[in-house]
């Protein structure tokens, strides 16, 4: 048993565990071929969800080694708790946006809809900024009966694609390969002013070599670049 154990830290130990935002699902790929060029020996393992729930795997002794989020209020309250190594920096600024299959779709025609998907506003900032942004421009009552939610925002885009005539996504879902797949599509951009800007945070959850170097590069010109080629700022 005791053998077990050692070999269980032992495979652990040798891969970093990234906990990341379903909104970095298409970006991630690009990020982590970029960094291997300089470390090809590191394994890593990805596991996308949405950050609330990873916050919840985190708090009951999921064994990640990076946390990238959605917001920045789940890494504070990580950091806040005792549960990560490093304070919170903002890597990346998200936005959202309407999808649709059928037609142009902007915020003022939401209410001529049938169905309309958003990610959890209670587990997924995506969602919440999308109720932020119906709230403010005074369509929500108006709505609010039509909503459907995904798990995260990447779920949103089945949804949107397949049962619901638009659904709010993060913008950096267009450059997906999921979406260039379907065909013909449109998006619109939600005025930024409607919504609490996305700010997404990472923090360190352990003390390996390997995740601090990619904690790094995570900051990094190289990193920044590919993020801006997904719609992030």
């Amino acid at each position: 048993m005791k053998l077990l154990i050692i070999m269980f830290a032992v495979i652990l130990n040798a891969q970093v565990f990234i906990a990341s935002a379903a909104n970095l699902t298409y970006a991630m790929p690009e990020l982590i071929k970029e960094f291997q060029k300089k470390h090809p020996d590191t394994k890593i393992k990805l596991i996308l969800s949405s950050s609330g729930k990873l916050t919840a795997q985190i708090m009951y002794g999921a064994p990640y080694d990076i946390f990238l989020s959605a917001n920045m209020k789940y890494p504070r309250a990580l950091y806040k708790k005792g549960f990560a190594k490093s304070k919170p920096v903002v890597y990346a600024e998200g936005a959202i946006g309407i999808l649709s299959v059928k037609k142009k779709v902007s915020l003022e025609d939401l209410p001529n809809l049938k169905c309309i998907a958003i990610a959890n506003p209670k587990t997924a900032p995506y969602g919440k900024a999308a109720i932020e942004a119906f709230k403010k421009s005074g369509i929500y009552n108006e709505i609010k009966n039509k909503l459907v939610y995904a798990e995260t925002v990447s779920a949103v885009i089945p949804y949107a694609v397949n049962s619901c005539d638009a659904g709010v996504i993060s913008k950096s879902s267009i450059y997906s390969p999921h979406i260039k797949n379907i065909g013909k599509f449109y998006y619109t951009d939600i005025p930024q002013k409607l919504y609490t800007p996305i700010k997404q945070g990472i923090v360190l959850l352990s003390d390996k070599k390997d995740a601090k170097e990619f904690y790094d590069f995570m900051l990094s010109k190289e990193a920044k670049k590919i993020l801006k080629k997904y719609g992030y700022n």
